[in-house]
């Protein structure tokens, strides 16, 4: 049930980070709302998954989730380029993901 929770707090973070240039700067009450209210939850089910799988591994996967998605959504929503280079370091993130996973012993 962890693992669940780290991927729901990793896309949790995706959400928040999307969200944020819609804030303009924290200003826009509804937006800045839904970006908070996001980044409050994608906080707690972090904390929740740490109970029993590694800090370092849950982290790193959070982190790994948030950056891959939120690169994505900068690709496909906001026109962030989409060179070969940034897609293999993307790939590699994801390994990078897996392994972790992989290696956690849980």
């Amino acid at each position: 049930m962890s693992w669940v929770l780290l991927i729901v707090a990793g896309l949790l973070e995706v959400a928040w980070a999307s969200a944020l240039p819609a804030t303009h700067g924290l200003t826009r009450p509804l937006p800045t709302a839904l970006f908070a209210a996001a980044l409050i939850a994608s906080m707690v089910l972090l904390a929740k998954a740490t109970t029993t799988i590694p800090l370092g591994t849950a982290y790193g996967v959070w982190v790994g989730i948030g950056a891959v998605g939120a690169a994505i959504v900068g690709i496909v929503a906001h026109d962030d380029p989409a060179t070969p280079a940034r897609i293999a370091f993307l790939v590699l993130l994801v390994v990078a993901i897996v392994g972790l996973k992989a290696t956690s012993g849980h």
